[in-house]
């Protein structure tokens, strides 16, 4: 980066490796094979960590690649963050991964308005903010490609784990059951620990109620999280040489609107296309009531909130809405990770601590750290 970010004083946490910093508790152990499910922020950082502790290690994707909810789409008039915004740097851990990836990332000056109400208007100005909005480029899955990348074949995409179980042939480790393309099925086996980076409807599954780690199981039960609906839109018609800006000066906000609790300026971000585009997620309560409404249903509200909230009465040349069922926590673990040491399962994701993207980083690091 051309500007290191600072990460705030924190008196609980104990400084510990980045992702390509191996422990040296870590190096007189026998390699073992770990299995981690879900290559999103959290999966890849604790994948990352047990491989440069000298560990062999298959990381599980249902989807195409390693993201997560960084997640990017990208279309003929340029990218959206579909996902995660931005994120913050207040824990030291990651900050010194993110020096492992210099230029990647830079300051998103964002001009944030605190709150709008539903109308529009200001209701609480925005402040000088010690804390800097960060954003990886061209995209939010860059950064998360980025730290997968030196994984290679270990990272196994377009794979769902479906069960796990114990190895056929050797009961003290584990095997685990996926689904591919085409309805295929595949066994992997040989497993000493499996470690599930995965929300926690499928962290539950996987666990099946309790059957394979009681004490995971119940700590993971009362943990909530709300859906989104997210909706991208593209007026290229703002950058033609009469009209060179759409709508209001500033290029984020939180919202008050019963609908919509965020919007984002994307072309206001570094390293992005000039395209007029903006990215609006609804609000929780919103998104749980009409959370089996169709996407055109869903497009036509928010293009209507979003008009009220921002005075843009023109029509998009794209519009593209996309549900996250399982996004912003409610009621998180209150741990960064969990760990039974017995069994030889853990579960990390950001929904262990809170919703941001570090959190996701601390508890992936967290989680291969107890492993080790």
């Amino acid at each position: 980066m051309t500007t290191r970010p600072r990460a705030k004083a924190d008196r609980h946490r104990t400084p510990a490796p980045s992702p390509d910093t191996a422990p040296d508790t870590a190096s007189a152990a026998a390699p073992r094979h770990y299995a981690v499910v879900g290559a999103g922020m959290a999966g890849v950082a604790c994948a990352r960590t047990l491989v440069q502790a000298g560990h062999r290690v298959t990381l599980f994707e249902r989807g195409d690649g390693a993201g997560g909810r960084m997640a990017s789409v990208d279309t003929a008039f340029g990218r959206f963050d579909s996902g995660a915004q931005y994120f913050t740097v207040r824990d030291a851990r990651f900050a010194l991964a993110l020096e492992t990836v210099p230029g990647l990332c830079r300051r998103w000056s964002a001009n944030l308005v605190r709150v709008l109400d539903a109308h529009g208007r200001v209701a609480e100005a925005a402040l000088p903010s010690l804390e800097s909005h960060w954003v990886a480029q061209p995209g939010m899955d860059s950064l998360v490609a980025q730290w997968a990348r030196p994984l290679g074949d270990s990272l196994v995409t377009g794979t769902q784990v479906t069960r796990i179980e114990p190895d056929a042939l050797d009961a003290a480790r584990w095997q685990l059951r996926t689904a591919g393309a085409g309805d295929s099925q595949r066994v992997y086996s040989g497993f000493d620990a499996v470690l599930l980076a995965v929300p926690p409807s499928r962290a539950r599954a996987l666990l099946e109620d309790g059957k394979l780690s009681r004490t995971i199981s119940r700590q993971v039960e009362p943990v909530r999280i709300a859906p989104c609906w997210t909706l991208m839109i593209a007026f290229p018609q703002a950058n033609q040489p009469t009209m060179s800006h759409l709508g209001p000066q500033w290029n984020a906000a939180r919202s008050t609107h019963h609908r919509v609790a965020w919007l984002a300026r994307e072309s206001s971000k570094p390293g992005r296309e000039r395209i007029e585009r903006w990215t609006l997620q609804a609000s929780a309560t919103w998104s749980q009531e009409h959370l089996r409404d169709d996407a055109p249903r869903i497009e036509a509200k928010l293009l209507r909130a979003f008009s009220e909230i921002t005075g843009i009465h023109a029509t998009p040349a794209h519009a593209q809405a996309l549900c996250w069922a399982e996004a912003q926590t409610q009621v998180p673990v209150g741990q960064s990770h969990l760990w039974d040491a017995k069994a030889r399962i853990g579960v990390a994701g950001d929904w262990c601590i809170g919703h941001r993207v570090e959190d996701a980083f601390v508890s992936g690091l967290s989680l291969a750290l107890a492993a080790l």
